[in-house]
C-alpha cells in the first residue's frame, strides 16, 4: 500500500501538534485545545476530504507486517472527521464531559487518558478487523475513553450530556448513567449486527480502556474522593457535601493577575462545593510557588510545592 503523504496532510499534521503546544504554552484547557484542532483540521477535510481521509486515516491493514510505517493515523485519525454531522456530534459532547473531567485531574492525566484511549479504541476495531484497508477517523474512542474514565472515577459528577434517544435531547445527567446508557446502546448495536459506517468497538474499546486506565492512573484521587464523600450528610433530597470552610487569606497572597483575583471571587461565591473544589483545583494548578516559582499542588486542604519550599492548610 501507497503511504506516500501529500503536503496538505503534512500540513494538517503540523496544526495537530502545534496547537496542543500552543495550548499549553499558553496553559489553556487541554479540551478546549483539543477541540479547535479537530475544527481547523475539519475544514482542512471539508476542503481535501479524501486526501486527508485516505492519508491521516487509521487502517487496519497497517498492523500487518510490512505496513508498521503507517502506524502514525493511530494519533492523526483522531483528528479527521468525514463530515459536519460527525465533528458537531464528537465536539459537543467533548466540550461538555471534557471541560469538568480536566478540572477534576490535571491537563496531564486527561492528554494520557485521551490519547491512549483513542489508540485503544482504533486497535479494539482493527484487531476485529484484521486486513481491513478502510480507513478509520473520528475522536470517538478517545472520547468514549473520556466518558469511561469519568464514570469510574466521579461517577456522582452531573454533566450536561446530548443523548441520542430518537431525537438528540440535551440534558444533565449523572456521569456513571451516561456511561451505562452508551455502553448498553454501543452493545446492543454490536449484538444486533446493525450494518452501518460506525465503528462502534472502537466505542467500546475507548470506553473499557477508560475504565482501566483510570483504575490505574487515578486510584490516589479516587480514594481522596471516597474521603471527601464520608463527609456528607444525608437529606431527604439526596447527599449534600457539608462544605469545608477555607482560608482564603494565603490564596489571594497566591493570586497575581486579575483572572486568578476573579478566580478567587467565584470560588467564594459558589455554593455548591463539588464545583468550587473543580475550581479550587484549576486556581492552584494556575498558581506558582513564590519561592522557587514552580507549580504548585493541592491535596486534602494542602498547598504545597514538590521541592518542599512552601506548604500552607487552607
Amino acid at each position: 500500500m501507497d503511504l506516500t503523504i501529500s503536503v496538505i496532510s503534512l500540513l494538517a499534521i503540523l496544526i495537530m501538534v502545534a496547537t496542543l503546544i500552543v495550548t499549553r504554552m499558553k496553559k489553556i484547557m487541554m479540551t478546549y485545545g483539543l477541540i479547535i484542532a479537530n475544527l481547523i483540521v475539519f475544514f482542512l477535510t471539508f476542503l481535501y476530504g479524501f486526501t486527508l481521509i485516505s492519508e491521516l486515516g487509521f487502517r487496519p491493514i497497517y498492523l500487518e507486517l510490512g505496513q508498521l510505517t503507517g502506524l502514525y493515523t493511530l494519533f492523526t485519525s483522531m483528528f479527521v472527521h468525514s463530515g459536519f454531522p460527525h465533528i458537531f456530534g464528537n465536539m459537543l459532547v467533548f466540550f461538555f464531559m471534557g471541560i469538568a473531567f480536566e478540572q477534576r485531574i490535571g491537563w496531564k492525566s486527561f492528554v494520557i487518558i485521551y490519547f491512549v484511549t483513542g489508540v485503544c479504541g482504533a486497535l479494539t476495531h482493527a484487531f476485529l478487523n484484521i486486513g481491513s484497508s478502510i480507513p478509520l477517523v473520528g475522536a470517538s474512542g478517545a472520547i468514549f475513553g473520556i466518558l469511561g474514565a469519568f464514570a469510574f472515577s466521579y461517577p456522582r459528577d452531573e454533566v450536561v450530556m446530548p443523548i441520542p434517544i430518537g431525537i438528540m435531547i440535551i440534558t444533565r445527567i449523572k456521569v456513571i448513567y451516561a456511561a451505562i446508557l452508551f455502553a448498553v446502546m454501543e452493545t446492543v448495536i454490536v449484538m444486533w449486527d446493525v450494518q452501518d459506517s460506525t465503528a462502534h468497538f472502537a466505542h467500546l474499546g475507548g470506553l473499557v480502556s477508560g475504565v482501566i486506565l483510570a483504575a490505574l492512573l487515578l486510584r490516589n484521587r479516587r480514594s481522596v474522593s471516597a474521603t471527601q464523600a464520608s463527609s456528607t450528610v444525608h437529606y431527604d433530597s439526596g447527599y449534600v457535601q457539608k462544605p469545608r470552610k477555607i482560608n482564603f487569606k494565603p490564596l489571594f497572597e497566591l493570586a497575581k493577575t486579575s483572572k486568578q483575583h476573579e478566580m478567587l471571587k467565584r470560588i467564594q461565591e459558589e455554593s455548591v462545593p463539588q464545583v468550587r473544589d473543580m475550581w479550587l483545583e484549576h486556581f492552584v494548578e494556575q498558581s506558582k510557588c513564590p519561592v522557587c516559582g514552580k507549580s504548585l499542588h493541592l491535596l486534602n486542604g494542602k498547598v504545597w510545592c514538590k521541592e518542599d519550599h512552601y506548604s500552607v492548610h487552607i
